[in-house]
């Protein structure tokens, strides 16, 4: 069986990277004052935050139309008979469950809709992982058995600057948003039953992403290996020095910079920093 593997943008797998594993990709648009970007197509990540500093109203972010949806899944019929689909948490978007809905219209190709429960590099390993096995001629059902498999043991935390963003994007609770701009902290956040909440509350940039380090090298302590990515919202250089403290702690551990691009950046605003992992 020929298989496809497709994400949607918000993996933020750079385009050499997708064309070289042949993973297909869905864009999801961010607005600014009417005008529609496709991320990864229409606007590049350093365009986005340049345009960000600019404007004074946040952008709003939108999902893939069906439409759009539609026209590549019938694209990929004609040269495979399934596609493994990897997307963002639907408890942020409802880019997964439209996949699914078209799946459903689109006659001569099997859809395998995988809801990552999560976004970034985390649910761009998903997609790498579905590749490398689709190369390898495993079945549909045993890709998605993998990727099960490694939802176990993905883990993924990050703080921002400022939670004003994510609050006014509807993805923080308010009285979170509130606690921490009275309080100054630096939250960490993860994704837990698809949605982002507060993990715990620091005080500082610093202890923060020292607290996000600490729990990535109590897993590492296990002794099992871990694929590591390093996210950042235009703070490179904060990604680069976190890789280099944990090459030099861990020299056999992989890791990889990634960044978080316009539509998760809307809500996370620039400086958001992040760390995700999973067992190899």
């Amino acid at each position: 069986m020929k298989i496809a593997v497709m994400t949607d943008s918000t993996a933020y797998i750079p385009a050499d990277v997708r064309k070289h594993h042949d993973i297909h990709m869905i864009p999801l648009s961010v607005v600014f004052d009417n005008e529609t970007y496709q991320e990864e197509i229409d606007i590049t990540t350093e365009e986005f935050y340049n345009k960000m500093r600019e404007v004074e109203e946040l952008p709003t972010t939108s999902q893939p139309s069906f439409g759009l949806i539609t026209t590549k899944l019938e694209e990929l019929a004609a040269e495979y008979e399934a596609v493994i689909s990897v997307h963002l948490s639907s408890g942020i978007s409802g880019t997964c469950q439209a996949v699914i809905s078209a799946g459903e219209m689109v006659e001569g190709i099997d859809v395998y809709a995988f809801d990552s429960e999560i976004s970034c590099m985390a649910q761009g390993f998903y997609a790498l992982e579905a590749a490398e096995m689709a190369k390898e001629n495993k079945s549909p059902e045993e890709i998605i058995s993998r990727l099960d498999e490694m939802k176990q043991s993905m883990r993924a935390y990050f703080m921002v600057d400022d939670l004003t963003n994510l609050h006014r994007g509807g993805r923080l609770n308010g009285a979170q948003a509130l606690l921490g701009g009275l309080l100054q902290i630096k939250p960490v956040l993860h994704f837990e039953d698809k949605v982002i909440i507060p993990y715990e509350k620091i005080r500082t940039r610093k202890k923060a992403l020292n607290r996000i380090t600490g729990m990535l090298e109590e897993d590492a302590a296990k002794g099992k290996e871990l694929k590591v990515a390093i996210i950042h919202a235009n703070s490179e250089q904060t990604a680069l020095d976190i890789q280099r403290d944990l090459i030099e702690k861990y020299p056999s551990m992989e890791t990889t910079i990634s960044y978080f691009g316009p539509v998760i950046g809307t809500h996370l605003g620039e400086g958001a920093v992040g760390i995700c992992w999973y067992h190899k």
